[in-house]
């Protein structure tokens, strides 16, 4: 069926039977997976030394193969930006290779689009999301063979019953089952995002991509709501988020709440939000560290369509 490339741009393997387990299922669907020679490297705590890192990414972008998917996120990756293969990565991306990946790896993905405005997928990493020991979410791999068959058009989701999101004014038609319908939605936006403490660490650096307009998703784990409002202040004073079209939260688990939070809670950081800015604040996005995940074309010029509770990205053939 496909040719998967894996290899490991950030940190280092550490469970090799999720390693070997997410390898088992991608051959048993027919693929024909390659692991780079430095998949299971480690220096550190990084999957080898940088200099092993930016071969194995090299590797990647020349082995023709259909998807390059990383091993896991971690860290490593923002240290070496200044030398990825920025035109190899944008030739095999031409060429119709996706890479795939999520958590650290919104680095190489922010990166790419800042330098070359090359298209990269939002989606899961092998250990962590193809490894597990249970069977992988249903959802994720159905995601995950559209992409490979080339059919994924969009994605949607249903917003949580408690929020009832400010809808943008504008309207906006989508072609989605041969049938013409009218919602209210936002068309023809770029797609942009992925981890929200890696995405914030590259903000006055050469790897920001200026994205006036866009579409932003978020996502994050192991952070507090204080941190991620922390972080989310730090875009709302550069004018990042003033200047997109709408803002769509992903999954944000897992945090501790203490007893001097006092209801301070994620939801407080979303009402808070939603004050700040003009643009809709859609919330419940199935992406992130959690087993049921979409993949998202970052960098893709989308539609995005709410109706009632009802919220559809569209973006066609990417």
């Amino acid at each position: 069926m496909s040719h998967i490339y894996i290899y490991s741009p950030a940190g280092a393997v550490r469970d090799k039977a999720a390693f070997r387990r997410g390898v088992k299922r991608l051959t048993a669907l027919g693929h024909a997976v390659e692991v780079d020679e430095a998949a299971l490297a480690s220096h550190q705590r990084f999957a080898g030394d940088d200099a092993t890192r930016l071969a194995a990414i090299g590797r990647a972008a020349d082995s023709g193969a259909d998807v390059a998917l990383i091993t896991r996120g971690g860290y490593g990756l923002t240290r070496i930006l200044p030398a990825l293969p920025y035109k190899s990565i944008t030739r095999s991306s031409e060429r119709g290779m996706r890479w795939v990946g999520m958590s650290d790896f919104t680095a190489l993905q922010l990166a790419v689009l800042a330098r070359t405005g090359a298209v990269t997928w939002a989606g899961p990493a092998l250990v962590g999301d193809l490894g597990t020991e249970d069977e992988p979410d249903d959802i994720m791999m159905a995601c995950l063979d559209d992409l490979l068959r080339g059919q994924g058009e969009g994605t949607g989701w249903r917003l949580p019953a408690e929020r009832r999101p400010k809808t943008p004014d504008s309207i906006a038609k989508s072609d989605l089952s041969g049938k013409g319908i009218e919602e209210k939605g936002i068309r023809n936006a770029r797609l942009w995002g992925g981890n929200l403490s890696v995405l914030v660490s590259l903000l006055g650096t050469p790897y920001w991509p200026e994205v006036p307009g866009g579409i932003l998703f978020l996502e994050d784990t192991n952070e507090h709501p204080y941190r991620i409002e922390r972080m989310l202040t730090q875009l709302l004073h550069a004018g990042v988020l003033g200047r997109q079209k709408a803002v769509l939260l992903g999954q944000f688990d897992p945090y501790r709440l203490v007893p001097h939070d006092r209801g301070f809670r994620l939801a407080s950081v979303v009402d808070w939000l939603r004050q700040q800015i003009k643009a809709p604040v859609l919330t419940g996005l199935p992406y992130g560290h959690v087993p049921t995940k979409v993949l998202l074309p970052v960098g893709s010029t989308v539609d995005l369509v709410v109706q009632g509770r009802e919220a559809l990205l569209v973006w066609g053939d990417v």
